[in-house]
């Protein structure tokens, strides 16, 4: 019969939570969470820098878990090698290692589903140079926001981490851009909010008669020194136009993490050569928001292979906005994008589910 099988499973279950040893409930998520910090640091003194917390704390810590460790199982779970060695983590260590990570991953995510469902949370990633989307509908939501206690976690996003976080549910909604051809819808399994299109251009201290300014074409690029983006969206461009080995084929001069970088290298003629970036960039940097004093925005021509161009909106996960009420604040948030937006237009997911 269904209820007594119910019933012997809940009595089970009851046993079992009651016949826990009373070391193993003294063990807490943070000692927990030390354990794996230390696992992955290697050693106390580099896990208290990287927990903020005094050598000392973390070290006690250690010692607790060990004791219970060894009432339990008669085994500690780490054991010191020496001055300036990594710790040594026992097989029980290890398994209560990867214990501990679980443990915490699945409380932060069940966390995180509940601030979703509740909407009590509303977290937003955006890149450092789509921040001020952001900035342009927040001002209309803010007091509904703080009258419904709904808080704004805004999260800063490289570009090739823009899928990566939406997919483990690092962000609820973030603002991003990729590549795509003029004219055609991108292929997306996402929820996608177009904001705008632009072309990408090159600055570059160069003199203007090492480097005129009319457009560069797709066969002039090669023999320019450039500036090239180890990853990101710009290296995605120079990939498609060149193939994976671009740098083979192209003149690259230096390899940069970061826009600033680039431009700092430029203004300061340290180098001499020419970085790829966007149009709004280029501009920003011309009229000395960016650094940028002393260069020269040039135009790519027409003739490179496949036309491209940089498609800028606001992302969410596939049908997900539609699992809660218009009242929900990742909906609020979403049409007051949509509002915004200069094209005024969402663009369907063109993937199946």
């Amino acid at each position: 019969m269904p209820e007594i099988s119910d019933d012997a499973d809940a009595a089970d279950v009851l046993a079992t939570l009651l016949v826990c040893p009373p070391e193993m409930l003294d063990v807490s998520l943070d000692q927990l969470r030390t354990l794996a910090v230390v696992h992955t640091t290697g050693t106390a003194q580099r896990a208290a820098r990287a927990l903020g917390r005094e050598q000392s704390s973390v070290q006690k810590q250690l010692d607790n878990l060990n004791k219970a460790a060894t009432r339990l199982v008669g085994e500690a779970l780490v054991v010191k090698q020496g001055r300036g060695k990594d710790f040594l983590f026992t097989p029980s260590g290890d398994e209560v290692v990867a214990l501990a990570r679980q443990t915490l991953q699945a409380v932060t995510d069940s966390l995180h589903r509940s601030r979703r469902r509740v909407g009590s949370t509303v977290t937003f990633g955006t890149t450092e140079f789509t921040v001020q989307f952001l900035g342009a509908v927040w001002p209309a939501l803010r007091e509904d926001f703080e009258r419904r206690g709904v808080h704004l976690n805004i999260e800063h996003v490289r570009t090739r981490d823009l899928w990566r976080k939406l997919d483990a549910k690092k962000v609820d909604l973030v603002c991003g851009s990729f590549a795509a051809e003029p004219g055609r819808p991108p292929t997306l399994d996402y929820d996608f909010l177009e904001w705008h299109r632009e072309r990408v251009a090159l600055l570059t201290n160069l003199t203007a008669r090492e480097l005129p300014d009319t457009p560069v074409t797709a066969d002039r690029l090669p023999g320019l020194p450039l500036l090239a983006p180890t990853a990101g969206l710009l290296a995605q461009f120079l990939s498609r136009w060149y193939g994976p080995d671009y740098r083979g084929v192209l003149d690259v001069i230096a390899d940069i993490d970061s826009l600033n970088y680039g431009l700092n290298l430029l203004t300061s003629q340290l180098l001499h050569g020419c970085l790829l970036t966007t149009e709004r960039v280029a501009d920003a940097a011309l009229e000395g928001r960016l650094p940028g004093q002393g260069l020269r925005k040039i135009d790519l021509a027409d003739d490179y292979k496949p036309r491209l161009e940089i498609v800028t909106g606001i992302f969410a996960r596939k049908g997900e906005r539609g699992r809660y009420a218009d009242d929900h604040p990742l909906n609020l948030l979403w049409n007051a994008f949509d509002e915004a937006a200069p094209t005024r237009r969402a663009i369907p997911s063109a993937l199946p589910g």
